[in-house]
């Protein structure tokens, strides 16, 4: 049997010293998928929930499962991301969504890399996606990197309003063992999501000073997309599944285009 040893900053487990790890898991009405979540965390030193503003149980799951709970409503991802920054306490600072889990393979090798100090300080982790239940092998979803492990003291922030990145000093590594992402359940929840984010995505594209879209535009962006999620991404090995979210990709782009598009109608 292991002898841990606490010390404060960390652990000492048979002679060897682990640094404190802080998970942080943002969310906003996740009772659902939340507790899935926090129970693949509790192995870590100190678990963090920033909640944007819920009204189901999340909050009350959250401290339930032993998160830290802040309620910080202001802003996007990148504010909440650094929220979580400010006040995590951990030497290591691990970032997850509410609909991803992390297994037990993935936690022996972060603990690993953690610990064997090679000088990295920044850790980019891949993502097995299930969507309509389904693991997704195509249409840009494997292995699909997300960065997600840092060294607190060289993680600087997060910037971006959608599509956000951190900011960080230092070598970056890639692990090899998957987060479990349950991205999508069905399609109207793929249909509210895509509806918020169009929104954000027609907007930047307009503060960018877009060229004004016209039958052309909306031609080529969307045979673009086609050709990327259908034909190089190659979305139909993933069988009916993956031909359905291939298309939803391709209405996805359509959509922040014509939110575009009426944006600089209300501008002529």
């Amino acid at each position: 049997m292991s002898r841990v040893i606490h010390t404060g900053g960390g652990y000492m487990t048979n002679g060897k010293f682990r640094a404190k790890i802080s998970a942080i898991v943002i969310g906003k009405n996740v009772g659902d998928k939340l507790l899935g979540c926090l129970s693949s965390l509790q192995w870590v030193d100190d678990l963090v929930y920033v909640d944007t503003g819920s009204e189901d149980a999340s909050l009350e799951i959250a401290k339930n499962n032993g998160a830290a709970v802040f309620t910080y409503k202001k802003g996007g991802y990148s504010d909440w991301r650094n929220k979580g920054l400010k006040v995590a306490r951990g030497e290591w600072i691990l970032y997850v969504d509410t609909d991803e889990i992390v297994p037990p393979q993935l936690r022996g090798e972060i603990l690993h890399s953690i610990q064997r100090n090679d000088g990295c300080c920044a850790f980019a982790i891949p993502r097995k996606n299930i969507i309509f239940g389904k693991e997704m092998k195509h249409c840009g979803l494997w292995p699909d990197y997300v960065k997600r492990l840092f060294l607190k003291s060289k993680l600087k922030k997060w910037q971006g309003e959608i599509h956000e990145e951190p900011v960080y000093e230092g070598k970056m590594n890639h692990l090899e063992n998957p987060l479990m992402h349950y991205k999508h359940d069905n399609l109207s929840e793929m249909l509210e999501k895509t509806n918020k984010w169009s929104e954000i995505e027609a907007r930047l594209m307009y503060e960018a000073s877009h060229p004004k879209m016209n039958e052309i535009r909306f031609t080529t962006a969307i045979m673009r997309e086609f050709w990327l999620r259908i034909i190089r991404q190659t979305s139909f090995l993933d069988g009916r599944e993956g031909v359905i979210y291939g298309l939803y990709q391709v209405f996805s782009r359509f959509l922040s285009y014509a939110k575009l598009w009426e944006m600089q109608l209300k501008t002529k």
